[in-house]
């Protein structure tokens, strides 16, 4: 199941103890300047959550194995000019 991005729920279970869940996505677009800066700069470091850097050619290669859910493969980052910074 975990391969498909599924997990086992148990629905009644969950109701009886009377959990909630909520959802959300990050603000992605208040924050993405900001931290891109942030990374440039050298005070934010986010490589531990990147598992691959790779240069754009083997673009298809790195979605194809981070949406396969390959074991490892938590983040690609890509370089267009085909090397790491």
């Amino acid at each position: 199941m975990a391969k498909k991005g599924e997990i086992p729920f148990d629905m009644g279970l969950f109701w009886f103890k009377g959990q909630k869940i909520g959802t959300g996505q990050a603000s992605v677009k208040a924050y993405n300047r900001q931290l891109r800066n942030l990374i440039h700069a050298g005070r934010a470091t986010p490589s531990f959550v990147v598992s691959h850097e790779l240069p754009l050619e083997q673009a298809p290669e790195g979605y194809r194995n981070f949406d396969a859910r390959e074991e490892g493969w938590t983040k690609v980052v890509l370089h267009p000019n085909g090397h790491r910074h």
